[in-house]
């Protein structure tokens, strides 16, 4: 018998689970606070896909109740660097504005699924690792988003209109990517297993120059702890 943690008991929550460091702690804040969490990751069509290997290892090391991996085609539309290969990935360093990595809806999208299986499972808590401090200027990751989606979902569910209101969670949103990892190390979050850079090799090997790549070595630096990413080259 393994000392794997399991979050096996209490209410059912749908954690959104991309791979990349801030979904790994989101995934064992949830645990943490008594959740069995149902984890839900999307190939929609990114070009770092290593980080789907990746979110299959966390959930079993942060002890999911269960890990579904949904299959969408974003990539049909483009507008992204991070689903149109031929669009470049900045890797000249973090600038104001918002960068042509940021996924047209990507958010929306993924969190109306989380919602559906919410509905499904009889689940009135969606957890998701938006970050509005140490981020990439993406206009679905602030504050005002997500509470804005969360008033949507409780007009727009069977669930909520009879009386089962929907909470989505981000209890990330305030903090810097130093404190978040601080707060993963605390719950026992190996940040060895994540990816987290917009161009990944196969082996989810980091470029370390992407904007994604930039924010994550800075925030290892700042909580004053080594860095597991394994970079290519």
């Amino acid at each position: 018998m393994d000392n794997k943690p399991t979050s096996s008991g209490g209410k059912p929550a749908v954690v959104l689970l991309s791979g990349g460091l801030d979904s790994a702690t989101t995934l064992a804040i949830a645990r943490a606070d008594g959740f069995a969490c149902h984890c839900l990751s999307i190939d929609y069509g990114q070009r770092h896909r290593a980080e789907l290997a990746a979110a299959a290892l966390l959930a079993e090391a942060l002890g999911a109740r269960e890990h579904r991996q949904l299959r969408l085609t974003l990539e049909v539309f483009g507008g992204s660097a991070l689903t149109d290969e031929r669009i470049a990935v900045p890797v000249d360093g973090v600038h104001s504005g918002i960068p042509i990595t940021y996924v047209p809806a990507r958010n929306t999208v993924m969190l109306s699924l989380a919602l559906a299986w919410a509905e499904v499972l009889g689940s009135r808590d969606i957890f998701v690792g938006v970050n509005a401090v140490d981020y990439s200027g993406y206009p679905d990751c602030r504050p005002e988003y997500i509470a804005a989606y969360e008033k949507m979902a409780n007009l727009a569910t069977r669930a909520a209109v009879q009386g089962a209101s929907l909470t989505i969670h981000a209890p990330l949103m305030g903090l810097g990517k130093a404190e978040i990892i601080q707060r993963g190390i605390t719950l026992g979050v190996d940040y060895g297993l994540t990816v987290s850079c917009y161009q990944a090799d196969r082996d989810g090997r980091a470029c370390g120059v992407c904007d994604s790549c930039r924010l994550r070595r800075a925030g290892f630096s700042a909580a004053g702890m080594a860095d597991p990413t394994r970079y290519a080259g």
